[in-house]
């Protein structure tokens, strides 16, 4: 069977004046039109495409590249809103539809928002939702403290931001372990700094054993040369200005978290700046 909202690989059928037809090896054949279709190609070849539905609800191919997959979540613009719903960007000619009883609030128009997509399986439609508490399960975990995870910001509270944990469970880093410019629709590497009763997460985006033996300033360096691919043109030679202003630190207390990473090997530094050391 093609799936739509996956990538599947078919084989050549036919070429017609419209395009290429593409088949499985249940007998059932979809359409990659003429726009989408390789410029070289023999009959038999098989070729990875991706299905959906078009605005007539027939199944399509194509070799755009969309934004999300089935079951998965991302970051996308809403490209227009009417009474059925809104409707996102994912990179495909036939924009998303993220039906009003799927929306957390209502979605409006320009703004972006993370989204998980679906299928209807009475339609076989796809579908996207913004209610994703509902779509990520703590109840059986398959994460360990300590355990370094992929992370993907969706909501911001008074706590701090809620990150979708390895596209499966949901967990919580606290505003005051966050020493980055971290907004909604980051993704990032992280890691599981505690899990707590009911399996609720605690989550870190710098090493747990460098955050439990270092002090909040040097957290602020160690981050700032990962966000920067492991270099900061600044040194203790820099101006009190240029550190505080990326900072927020006065030049005494970055030299003394500087002389801490030293020590630690966790940094090296000469005239052009500071280098993180590669573990």
């Amino acid at each position: 069977m093609i799936e739509v909202g996956k990538y599947n690989t078919l084989k050549i059928l036919r070429d017609t004046t419209v395009g290429l037809y593409l088949g499985d090896e249940d007998g059932e054949d979809v359409l990659l039109p003429n726009k989408y279709a390789p410029e070289s190609f023999s009959i038999d070849d098989e070729i990875e495409v991706f299905v959906y539905r078009d605005y007539e609800q027939r199944k399509i191919a194509t070799n755009l590249t969309p934004k999300i997959l089935m079951k998965e979540f991302a970051l996308l613009k809403v490209f227009s809103v009417d009474e059925v719903g809104a409707f996102v960007e994912w990179g495909l000619e036939k924009h998303l539809l993220v039906p009003f009883k799927e929306q957390r609030q209502r979605m409006q128009e320009g703004r972006w928002y993370v989204v998980y997509m679906d299928l209807d399986e009475e339609t076989d439609r796809l579908y996207a939702s913004n209610k994703i508490d509902k779509r990520l399960n703590n109840e059986e975990l398959t994460v360990e403290a300590g355990e370094q995870v992929d992370l993907l910001v969706y909501r911001r509270t008074e706590l701090g931001f809620l990150a979708i944990v390895n596209n499966k469970h949901k967990g919580l880093i606290f505003q005051n372990e966050v020493f980055v410019d971290l907004k909604v629709g980051d993704k990032l590497k992280g890691y599981v700094k505690k899990i707590r009763e009911e399996n609720k997460l605690d989550l870190s985006i710098t090493p747990i054993g460098y955050r439990n033996s270092n002090d909040p300033n040097c957290e602020k360096i160690h981050a700032a040369l990962t966000e920067n691919d492991g270099f900061l043109e600044l040194t203790d030679k820099s101006a009190p200005d240029e550190i505080y202003e990326m900072f927020g630190i006065s030049k005494k207390a970055f030299k003394r978290a500087l002389g801490a990473l030293y020590k630690q090997r966790k940094i090296t530094m000469d005239k052009e700046g500071i280098r993180l050391v590669k573990e």
